[in-house]
């Protein structure tokens, strides 16, 4: 099986892989176990070999998977082994969160371009990032070639601006708009209902206190 053909549902699983995989290194553990990322994951050993032997990794019987070696291999099929350069649009508090944090390039992004047509927020520097005008944006990301955008605006504005970043070349959205995207042939697109998130939760909450 090539990569471009595992399983939806083994893609899901191996970004908690890589996740295990960085703690791991990071505490100094040079081995991670079946159980262990089966834990990470929430699911079985069982499934972690099988989602593993997808990517022809094998570990060691009774002694588990080599971190380093795991993670390597997990970075280069999860394409996160360089970081890719990303644009945000939207520099309100989430945007500015997400400005700013640190962890994104372990996943291969690199946030490179603020955007905001706020004009009390333009010239503004948020993290090492300063605030660009939004009729910048195109420009700005032909140039220095972006292929991701973000969007963290308010919902009415957020699919015109998925449309000037689709025209600006990027290929693919991370939407946190509150509002589902469309219409973006050739464009692949992840949206984050937060506010969705936030209710199955509250409605979770609400059955395990009743």
């Amino acid at each position: 099986m090539s990569e471009a053909q595992i399983p939806d549902p083994t893609l899901e699983r191996l970004p908690l892989y890589y996740r295990r995989c960085l703690e791991a290194l990071g505490r100094h553990e040079p081995v991670v176990s079946s159980d262990d990322l089966a834990v990470a994951a929430d699911t079985q050993a069982a499934i972690v070999r099988k989602d593993l032997g997808h990517l022809a990794e094998r570990g060691r019987p009774g002694v588990g998977y080599e971190a380093d070696r795991l993670a390597a291999r997990l970075r280069e099929v999860l394409g996160v082994d360089h970081p890719r350069p990303a644009a945000l649009v939207g520099a309100g508090s989430l945007g500015r969160a997400l400005a700013r944090y640190p962890g994104f390039e372990a996943y291969g992004l690199k946030i490179v371009l603020l955007f905001d047509n706020d004009p009390d927020k333009i010239g503004r520097k948020f993290g090492k990032l300063e605030v660009e005008p939004t009729e910048n944006l195109i420009a700005s990301i032909r140039k220095r070639k972006v292929q991701i955008g973000i969007v963290a605006t308010p919902a009415e504005v957020a699919q015109h601006v998925a449309q000037m970043l689709a025209r600006a070349g990027v290929r693919a959205i991370w939407n946190f708009a509150p509002r589902r995207l469309t219409d973006l042939p050739g464009v692949v697109v992840k949206n984050e209902d937060l506010a969705r998130e936030l209710a199955v939760l509250c409605h979770r909450l609400s059955w395990t206190q009743g």
